[in-house]
């Protein structure tokens, strides 16, 4: 089927609520990036009459070049040169400087009109020409001479350089790039001689004439250019406005500095997706680029090689593709039934979970163990589901010494221990196996029942019973599981008690509980972990279930378990396995902790109405191979998210935008959103400590805050400030106390560990959306 991408419903338009959200309005590119090509044309062209700035003129002067070749070749030439150096040692006397008047143009200056004072009775004689003769036959000029109106007085004495001694003229022979240098002179006092302008045969020259009106007082080819930020009546203004344009020249010098961070940041609100449910979508996939993935519009079902985003040389519009477009990749897959997701209660029953802590029960004190704040809990979540989703499926997973896994009324309960704990496939055929649980309207008294049973007693097998859980929900795309624990998992499998005696033992269930969270992520399971105050989890290892899954890492006190339990069941999934991509031009390229090139990948896994993710992108350097884009041309940048329904359709959302490139910071500074910025900082700056990078951490932070606080005293608004300021609380971990959420002994050689309500609070972090953001700044100030 060929599908013409700009051919599709109306409806598909308005209910493509999904849009790329850009930090500013621009694409960014430093001016010390894009500049460096532009300066070099913006420099004042140097005439090509003046001489170059790096000539080095020699010292020494040339040998006075021939009249003529022949008697260049004739020995006369050479004998007379000797005879001008015994004149110029004879004339140790006092020297006479011969004046003459030379005009460029001589027939102006001959004009009667312009010469009226001039004797007409006087025989004009024409200078020759001298202006390409070499410098010793040119006439003498004195540059400071007075103007020769009137003659000099006879009994007029002047100061002038005296060589001290005469260079050798034979010394050189004749060199192109040899130059004369007259040596210092000794300054004496000399005397006009009485017959200085009698010269035989020499008329004198006659007074300068006034300038014309029409004649330019400077050569075309010089350009007097004023100061930057100033123009010619600035001298003429008054003292006030020449301070106000003073104090805004400086702070436009100072916006248009490069920007500290970066804010060239896309928000994509996943969320959305739910929106497009039931919406009219392209069947088939669509033509894309071989290389890169593009999607290109295009009519024609043959795959393209070239495209605008892989394409090396630059491009001089935008390609031609649609705005938005949504595709249906398996038309022909029976949907599935949203209502068949899973939710399972995976409850620690170990002996921990036996210790009791002192309440208050109107007027009298009691005590409740751990367990009983979970079973109460649980069966008030049951209640409530059962009344307002009675169709939602929901089994429980228990586990000690071992890991039961509890049926019904028409399937008795499965018990697993001892070695059977310690093989990961057999944990999946056994899930695979046990028959999944009816509707909650059917079970509901059974699951009670169960509940309200158990006893706390044993070890702590929370690798296997994680995994056993994780693969019965993984039989429909969009369960849940809720891991609640008070210790550390202290069995073979997923071992987590054993790293302060040997290190070496963290390397294995690292391992397991990363590919576990793949697993989950593939099967489109959704991994919660609540965990109880006081208590030591090592949730960041075990966190790490909830983090590739999107799930959360909570630690709350007995008391609060219920609303946290809450807030996790009613955080739906919409949809699973999306997968979102950024492309970009080669001019740009990707900036993240694990993205690199033109193109970004990022495997987000599950999405819940709250789900948020962004992404940052700058400008090539100089040296690449594909230099960055020039200010004021145009980009453009595709968004490729990949996803499935909740009835497991498989559909890809195309959005492209086109973006114009400035240098200008002020420009940037001006179309600015903060929350954008912010919450970029947040989730970056955790995706790096979560790691153990807390020095790379800080730093991506360090620089985001300060471009905030440069944007807040450029666009002084104090709406933006006062957010700002909300939003350094919740940034404190990073910018300073971050050692207070790290284990005195580094588990690892290269990094330190977190503490449980470090991994809780980087993780939370990670995943956070403006929303949580500014409700968790609200409650902190309660």
């Amino acid at each position: 089927m060929v599908a013409l991408y700009g051919q599709h419903s109306k409806g598909a338009t308005r209910a493509g609520r999904i849009t790329m959200e850009f930090a500013c309005g621009f694409v960014y590119v430093p001016p010390s990036v894009s500049q460096k090509d532009g300066q070099r044309s913006n420099v004042i062209k140097r005439s090509a009459l003046l001489p170059p700035f790096n000539r080095i003129r020699p010292c020494t002067p040339p040998p006075p070049p021939p009249t003529n070749s022949a008697e260049a070749k004739s020995p006369k030439f050479q004998a007379s040169t000797p005879k001008a150096s015994e004149q110029l040692e004879k004339s140790k006397v006092k020297k006479v400087e011969k004046l003459s008047t030379v005009y460029e143009n001589t027939k102006f200056h001959n004009k009667p009109e312009a010469a009226s004072s001039i004797d007409t009775t006087t025989q004009q004689t024409f200078p020759r020409r001298t202006a390409l003769l070499p410098p010793h036959m040119r006439p003498a000029v004195t540059s400071q001479s007075p103007p020769h109106s009137q003659p000099f007085d006879h009994g007029e004495t002047f100061i002038y350089d005296q060589p001290k001694s005469e260079s050798d003229l034979n010394a050189h022979p004749w060199d192109p790039d040899y130059s004369y240098c007259t040596p210092e002179g000794t300054g004496v006092e000399a005397k006009l001689p009485a017959d200085a302008f009698n010269v035989p045969g020499q008329t004198p020259a006659p007074p300068l004439p006034p300038r014309p009106s029409f004649m330019k007082s400077m050569p075309e080819y010089l350009v007097l250019l004023p100061s930057s930020h100033s123009s010619p009546s600035s001298s003429q203004k008054s003292p006030s406005t020449s301070a106000l344009s003073q104090l805004s020249t400086g702070k436009g010098s100072t916006d248009k500095e490069p920007l500290p961070g970066n804010p060239n940041v896309v928000l994509v609100s996943l969320g959305k997706l739910l929106s497009e449910e039931g919406v009219r979508s392209i069947q088939g996939e669509p033509t894309s680029c071989s290389h890169c993935g593009s999607v290109l519009n295009s009519c024609y079902e043959n795959v393209v090689n070239v495209c605008h985003f892989c394409k090396s040389r630059k491009f001089t519009s935008p390609p031609c593709t649609p705005p938005s477009s949504l595709f249906l990749l398996n038309p022909n897959e029976k949907p599935l039934c949203p209502a068949d997701a899973l939710l399972l209660f995976c409850i620690d029953i170990s002996g921990s979970m036996s210790i009791t802590y002192q309440v208050s029960e109107g007027e009298r004190s009691v005590q409740r163990s751990r367990l009983q704040f979970v079973q109460e809990a649980v069966l008030q979540c049951v209640q409530r589901l059962s009344e307002q989703q009675p169709d939602i499926r929901v089994g429980l997973i228990t586990f000690n010494y071992q890991v039961a896994m509890y049926g019904y009324d028409n399937f008795s309960s499965r018990f697993l221990s001892g070695a059977e704990l310690t093989d990961s496939n057999y944990l999946k055929e056994a899930a695979a196996s046990f028959p999944r649980p009816p509707p909650l309207s059917q079970t509901k008294d059974f699951l009670q029942r169960q509940v309200m049973g158990l006893t706390a007693s044993g070890t702590t097998a929370l690798g296997p019973a994680a995994l056993l859980a994780i693969a019965m929900a993984s039989r429909q795309p969009g369960s849940k599981v809720i891991i609640c624990t008070d210790g550390k998992a202290n069995t073979d499998l997923g071992n987590l008690e054993e790293e302060d005696n040997d290190a070496c033992t963290l390397l294995p269930s690292t391992i397991f509980y990363q590919d576990l969270g793949e697993y989950a992520a593939n099967q489109g399971v959704t991994v919660s972990v609540l965990s109880i105050e006081g208590t030591d989890c090592r949730l960041d290892e075990l966190g790490r279930l909830a983090d590739r899954t999107r799930g959360k890492v909570v630690i709350a006190s007995p008391n609060r378990l219920h609303p946290e339990f809450e807030q996790i069941i009613e955080n739906r999934t919409i949809a699973t396995h999306c997968t979102v991509t950024l492309l970009l031009p080669k001019s740009l390229h990707m900036r993240g902790e694990r993205e690199a090139g033109h193109k970004g990948t990022r495997e987000v896994g599950n999405v819940d109405p709250d789900t948020e993710i962004t992404f940052q992108f700058g400008a090539n350097d100089q040296d690449t191979e594909v230099s960055p884009p020039v200010s004021g041309s145009r980009v453009s940048i595709q968004l490729q998210i990949r996803y499935r329904q909740r009835n497991g359709q498989k559909m890809l959302r195309v959005i492209t935008s086109d973006r114009d490139v400035t240098d200008d910071s002020s420009a940037v500074l001006s179309s600015l959103s903060l929350a954008i910025i912010q919450l970029n900082s947040s989730q970056a700056s955790a995706a790096l400590a979560v790691r153990g990078r807390f020095l790379d951490a800080r730093k991506e932070g360090e620089l985001q805050r300060m471009l905030i606080e440069r944007a807040i005293e450029h666009n002084h608004s104090r709406q933006d400030k006062q957010t700002y300021q909300e939003w350094i609380k919740t940034m404190e971990p990073i910018y300073n106390n971050i050692h207070n959420f790290t284990r005195r002994k580094s588990v690892t050689s290269d990094s330190q560990s977190l503490t449980d309500a470090g991994a809780a609070l980087l993780f939370t972090m990670k995943h956070s959306n403006r929303t949580s953001i500014t409700v968790k700044n609200k409650h902190s100030q309660l």
